[in-house]
């Protein structure tokens, strides 16, 4: 099922004085057979207005737009039990032989140690195996950084707490239409945080594998990595080149806020856009690899609902 959005201008005054001018306002819709009343209410509601007088929406449209997030908006696909259908999307990029995450780093190399083949030769007739060797660097495809990463006296691969990777409460940010490249804490004021998997989705994604991936992708700025620290998030993930801004020099704040505070950081994520912007659960697991920071995750969101 489609979502809907309402596109407007809204003039409110208030019933102790005072007013409020909104200019090309969108809201998310649960459905769009609502009149204007209903959107102004679902509007009011949304900003957690009080002692609303009047709300006067004009250039009233309403669209089928992917939903970004608005309170008390959420629509039939979202959470509906009913159904009975639990819908899981896969956020990880496949890894390939030969594949190149990130420019200068080197691509994965997969080699047989025991073919097929040669395997005859050891086990019973009949009965063969394949046994092959992957040499990759642990920043491959879609992958979560540990504080070791950054930190030699951050936890390791090994040391991380199952409890901060698996069934995370997914509030995503779908940022595909921003017009600048930094993502700024303002973003994040509307919602609250604490313990949840925040995933920035960009729509980055579209150009990996490709040149244009290296150059102009989005990032969190330091502001917006300082407020997700104070906020107590869990995990922080981006479909998108890096969590920091590449192209500023060496610096990397919003790496270092975030692991430093113990906040995984997940990178090169996928299919964003699928996931709702709240009620989903998301999950990235690595392996327990001691003195190892990075490390490939198969990341994924699990909520019920419809097909899509």
């Amino acid at each position: 099922m489609p979502d809907y959005r309402a596109h407007f201008d809204a003039s409110v005054t208030f019933a102790n004085g005072g007013g409020l001018e909104a200019t090309a306002f969108r809201l998310d819709l649960p459905t769009d057979e609502l009149d204007a009343s209903q959107i102004a209410e679902l509007f009011v509601r949304h900003l957690g207005l009080a002692l609303v007088g009047e709300v006067r929406l004009s250039n009233l449209t309403i669209v089928e737009e992917q939903h970004r997030g608005s309170r008390d908006a959420v629509g039939p696909r979202r959470g509906d039990a009913a159904n009975g259908r639990r819908r899981l999307v896969d956020l990880s990029h496949r890894i390939r032989a030969g594949l190149i995450t990130y420019p200068g780093l080197p691509a994965p190399v997969i080699t047989p140690h025991l073919t097929r083949e040669d395997s005859r030769a050891v086990y019973a007739p009949g009965t063969e195996f394949e046994l092959d060797v992957i040499t990759m660097i642990g920043n491959t495809g879609t992958y979560l950084d540990s504080p070791f990463h950054r930190y030699a006296d951050g936890g390791d691969l090994a040391s991380l707490d199952l409890g901060t990777l698996v069934g995370l409460p997914a509030e995503v940010f779908h940022l595909a239409d921003a017009t600048t490249r930094g993502i700024p804490p303002e973003v994040f004021w509307d919602r609250e945080l604490a313990g949840t998997a925040v995933l920035l989705h960009t729509g980055w994604d579209a150009h990996f594998g490709t040149p244009a991936y290296a150059t102009g992708a989005p990032y969190l700025t330091e502001r917006g990595a300082r407020h997700l620290v104070e906020a107590g998030v869990a995990l922080v993930g981006i479909d998108s080149l890096n969590i920091d801004d590449t192209e500023s020099g060496g610096e990397r704040p919003a790496h270092s806020l975030l692991l430093e505070a113990g906040i995984h950081v997940v990178e090169h994520l996928t299919a964003l856009g699928e996931v709702p912007a709240r009620g989903a659960r998301f999950t990235a697991t690595p392996p327990a690899v001691e003195g190892f920071g990075t490390f490939p995750v198969r990341a994924f969101a699990e909520f019920d609902g419809l097909e899509a």
